[in-house]
């Protein structure tokens, strides 16, 4: 294939196209659309929607009170369970979760909308400023959180209410994590995000310090000498590399720093974005970059993934949305060589691939070549250990590449826990973030109360 010149630019759209193709994808249910769906539920007794949220929300329970019109006790059934359970109810895949699990969900019928419901339900909380949470009485116990996304967010809200003084440590100028600077835009319209941050944080007892970056302004050693128990929700922050040369080309992206760039845009319009893209990945973030590419005026986008649609780290519906939005989803590939022309990326060879008798994916010899303005990487992270090293010796045990955790998000150092992304044997969702901190408030708690019983 022969090369050909980056075609880059801005304001590929007209002015008006950009606040359409980035408000919310999924608007809210109306009160009577919300009364209908909640009596379609059947309010089971052994309800498999709740084995399946990975928070344990009480789903019938809070539905059951959006039919009897009492969206304040529904929305603390879920908050309870879940403090950011308006930003889950947006992002979360509930086709696989607890929708997927519903007894309605069967060929002849659909599952109750769980999602909506959970969103008409949370987002009354903070249209209408309604607090249900407060801090505890001070137990003078005092608590530092890496990270203020929505593990390290969970936790501190979690400790807060038991009395515990929180300081939450982020790297960078906006609490959030992934729900603030990694998700599509058009999934958490309206700064639902930051809302909930505010939220959450108005329980009391919990400080902020931002642009503090572990093993820089803040280290994991220092944190465990000036506080009575240390949370790591930090992330990971690295991304994988595709193992081919010249991936530091130009219009070679992390697709993650791109979408954190969009997200942080305030004008979309003075965003450049190539006519020709190709995201190589098969998750969420794969399926964000693409489809937001394309709403901001690319032409052509294929999103290329080495294994079948089975595979895929998108659910099904995600992966219907990017092509109903015009991404094509081409499968069995894998990169072999990126093309280039004057120092920029012009295009990616692939390689087709196949299974072997025993499941190993192999490459077959044969190729293929797509032309490409900008290529995204969105081939999952990598966490960086440095930043939990002193003076190079490892304090942490590590499981694959993470933070090895037990199944209260303790780690192997006396004193720390972690939980989200950063830790081993997630889910790499908001919700499984959320959960790990919850879990981790519960036993950080434990350990001061004993520790204050002992001291």
């Amino acid at each position: 294939m022969a090369a050909t010149e980056p075609d880059l630019k801005a304001a590929r759209l007209p002015a008006e196209a950009y606040a359409r193709n980035f408000a919310d994808s999924h608007p809210a249910l109306s009160h009577n659309q919300a009364l209908v769906e909640a009596e379609r539920c059947l309010y089971c007794y052994d309800a498999p929607c709740i084995t399946a949220c990975p928070t344990g929300i009480p789903i019938p329970d809070f539905i059951r009170k959006i039919a009897n019109g009492n969206l304040k006790g529904s929305a603390h059934d879920i908050l309870e369970q879940n403090i950011m359970g308006a930003v889950c109810a947006r992002v979360c895949p509930t086709e696989v979760l607890c929708e997927g699990a519903c007894v309605r969900n069967t060929p002849e019928d659909k599952a109750v909308a769980i999602g909506a419901l959970q969103r008409h339900a949370t987002d009354a909380v903070l249209d209408h400023g309604i607090q249900l949470f407060a801090a505890g009485a001070p137990t003078g116990k005092r608590v530092a959180v890496v990270g203020g996304g929505p593990a390290g967010l969970s936790c501190a809200h979690g400790l807060a209410r038991c009395g515990h003084a929180v300081t939450v440590f982020e790297a960078r100028a906006k609490l959030g994590g992934l729900n603030e600077y990694g998700i599509a835009a058009y999934k958490v319209a309206g700064q639902i995000p930051q809302r909930e941050v505010d939220y959450l944080l108005a329980v009391g007892n919990i400080a902020v310090h931002v642009g503090q970056r572990l093993g820089h302004e803040i280290t994991l050693p220092q944190l465990r000498r000036d506080f009575d128990a240390v949370f790591i929700g930090a992330g990971l922050g690295a991304v994988n590399s595709l193992g081919v040369a010249d991936e530091t080309v130009r219009g070679v992206h992390d697709a993650v720093a791109w979408i954190e760039t969009l997200r942080q845009t305030g004008d979309l319009s003075t965003l450049p974005v190539g006519r020709r893209i190709v995201v190589i990945g098969g998750g969420m973030t794969a399926i964000d970059i693409a489809t937001q590419t394309r709403r901001l005026g690319a032409e052509d986008v294929t999103i290329v993934y080495r294994r079948g649609p089975d595979n895929m780290g998108a659910s099904a519906k995600e992966q219907r949305w990017a092509q109903i939005n015009g991404v094509r989803i081409r499968h069995w590939a894998r990169p072999s060589r990126l093309l280039t022309q004057d120092g920029s990326v012009s295009g990616v060879e692939f390689e087709y691939t196949t299974l072997d008798t025993v499941g190993k994916l192999l490459g077959t010899g044969e190729r293929y070549s797509l032309a490409a303005d900008m290529v995204f990487k969105a081939i999952g992270q990598l966490l960086v250990p440095d930043p939990l090293n002193d003076g190079g010796s490892a304090l942490l045990d590590l499981d694959a590449g993470r933070i090895r955790v037990d199944d209260q998000r303790r780690t192997s150092l006396a004193g720390v826990w972690a939980g989200g992304d950063c830790a081993a044997g997630g889910l790499d969702l908001t919700v499984a973030a959320v959960e790990d901190g919850k879990r981790a408030a519960v036993s950080i708690d434990r350990f001061l109360t004993a520790a204050k019983a002992h001291g």
